[in-house]
């Protein structure tokens, strides 16, 4: 296998069918670009390399679902980045700090969980492309460049798609208070 190049075709198809040798090849050949995503997508290098064990751990498994053997690298990107994004879920519920951040009141707590559901509402219902970009840029705070980059758009393409995206969630968030109820 040539450096830096994901596992070919061969290897895919013997993994598929069970070859037991040619899984644990296609592991650990696929564990620098795995561990490179989640580097790039979790918020923190702990996160990062549990991402990449828990990618590398459903690659083992379920290498058998996977329908087009072209389409390792774009599966194994969407597994580590949802395992990012569920990472930085958790951490939101569970502050690492708790005695360092002030209690909020019951009615705050509330009103704080409203307004999260609401933004995660608005977010959800983009199209997947402008999802994508928006979480990474503005959620995980990665540059523009490195989102163009994981997503193959050029910089250019991927300011269009963060653009309506955000106005998108704000066309939303603008929409769901007018609608509410205003005391």
């Amino acid at each position: 296998m040539a450096e830096g190049a994901w596992p070919g075709e061969r290897l895919i198809v013997a993994a598929q069918r069970g070859d037991v040798e040619s899984i644990s090849a296609l592991v650990s050949g696929s564990h620098p670009h795995v561990r490179r995503f989640a580097r790039t997508l979790c918020a923190t290098p702990e996160d990062a390399e549990d991402a990449a064990q828990e990618a590398l751990i459903i690659l083992y498994r379920k290498i058998g679902t996977l329908r087009a053997t072209g389409a390792l690298a774009s599966w194994m990107f969407r597994i580590v980045r949802n395992e990012c994004l569920r990472r930085a879920r958790l951490s939101l519920r569970r502050p690492e700090h708790a005695g360092e951040t002030p209690a909020l009141s019951a009615e705050d707590e509330v009103i704080r969980r409203l307004e999260a559901d609401r933004v995660a509402a608005a977010v959800a219902a983009l199209p997947a492309d402008q999802r994508n970009v928006l979480i990474m840029r503005d959620i995980q705070g990665l540059s523009g460049r490195m989102v163009a980059g994981a997503l193959g758009l050029s910089v250019p393409a991927m300011k269009s798609r963060l653009h309506r995206a955000r106005a998108a969630v704000h066309r939303s968030l603008e929409s769901a208070s007018q609608g509410g109820c205003d005391d």
